[in-house]
């Protein structure tokens, strides 16, 4: 296979902005307030985490995303989701950061499983000295959570969490076997690891409702937007660090794209994402006055995940820098200089101590 050796040096972001454009576009009315308490309760949790890793976790900036993608939530909720987007975008970093072999990543998954109650613990005050940091960090707000949460929701929660383990177990396998997996396998791994937590939306769906097939299509569609997009959005500070685990370079390597046109072939999943969930949610069925009402809300948050997703991914400096305002204005992205990627050593990103907040 001939792959094209020329180095561009920008390419054009695919217009999805237009084709979200009828979902209403909202924002928590107490959003920023939250998101700021969030960040610094996770930061205080960690007084030695580096000052890299400080900024790194506040760029994130996953307040916000839940204030765009859960507008409707109450305050307290909203917290609680801002706690578990924040701890998991820290989970992120740590993988990041130990070189992501397989079987360091794999006990970092069992110890998050550990403390979202896969393995029941009683630590005693002796033992919680010497627990690890995510295990202890975990306990802030996935009590609450746990209080406040009725078990339908914590269980399809825990399934999705292990989703999300195994997809970045399967990510770690990858890169240590230099081994990639097939189109369709990466898109249901990225899916995997983007499942939301849809216990803001306050309502609780029968079992027969939620595992219906056109409920579960809305929410495959969903996931592969927020994904997919996502890779689009993050291929230009991935390739800059010397990440490769993502759908444009996969399209590049193994199936003789260009990166505009792995772009453009990215953005057209995205654009069918986009249809497929409005030809779904326009033939649903339905399951009575009650239930539908509550259908009707769960599905106008999945719609906050297109554009909320969307507009906050142009909006913070993850991704696009200072640039976002251009970049949905023209389209264009400019490729970043590739630099060195800096590896840390365990012991900087572990050394964690815990501040909790929920009393």
């Amino acid at each position: 296979m001939v792959v094209n050796s020329s180095q561009p040096t920008y390419f054009i972001f695919p217009d999805l902005v237009s084709h979200c454009i009828q979902y209403s576009l909202n924002y928590h009315p107490n959003g920023d307030e939250i998101a700021n308490q969030s960040i610094e309760w996770l930061i205080s949790s960690c007084p030695d985490l580096s000052l890299e890793g400080r900024r790194a976790i506040s760029n994130i900036e996953a307040g916000k995303l839940v204030a765009f993608t859960y507008p409707s939530a109450t305050s307290s909720r909203l917290r609680i989701i801002a706690d578990f987007m924040n701890y998991f975008s820290y989970f992120d970093i740590i993988c990041d950061d130990i070189a992501a072999r397989e079987a360091d990543i794999k006990e970092l998954c069992d110890v998050a499983r550990k403390a979202l109650g896969y393995i029941p613990t009683t630590p005693t005050e002796e033992t919680r000295a010497v627990v690890l940091n995510l295990e202890r960090i975990a306990s802030d707000f996935w009590a609450p959570f746990i209080a406040d949460a009725v078990p339908g929701v914590q269980q399809r929660l825990q399934t999705a969490l292990e989703h999300y383990f195994e997809g970045i177990q399967i990510q770690a396998k990858s890169r240590d076997t230099s081994l990639s997996p097939d189109l369709e396998s990466y898109i249901t791994v990225r899916r995997n690891t983007s499942e939301s937590l849809r216990y803001a939306l306050d309502i609780y769906l029968p079992d027969r409702v939620f595992e219906h097939d056109s409920i579960q299509e809305l929410n495959r569609w969903t996931t592969n937007f927020v994904a997919l997009s996502n890779d689009i959005l993050s291929y230009n500070v991935e390739q800059a660090s010397g990440s490769n685990h993502n759908i444009i370079d996969l399209l590049m390597e193994y199936h003789g794209h260009t990166l505009q046109s792995a772009v453009d072939y990215v953005g057209d999943l995205c654009t069918q994402s986009i249809e497929e969930f409005d030809r779904g949610r326009n033939q649903l069925p339905s399951w009575g006055a009650e239930i539908d009402a509550k259908v009707t809300k769960y599905v106008e948050g999945l719609q906050d995940w297109f554009i909320g997703s969307l507009y906050w991914s142009f909006q913070n400096d993850r991704y696009l820098g200072t640039d976002g305002d251009e970049v949905m204005r023209t389209g264009i992205v400019q490729l970043l200089p590739r630099k060195a990627h800096q590896e840390k050593g365990k012991e900087e990103t572990w050394s964690c101590m815990v501040n909790p907040r929920y009393s």
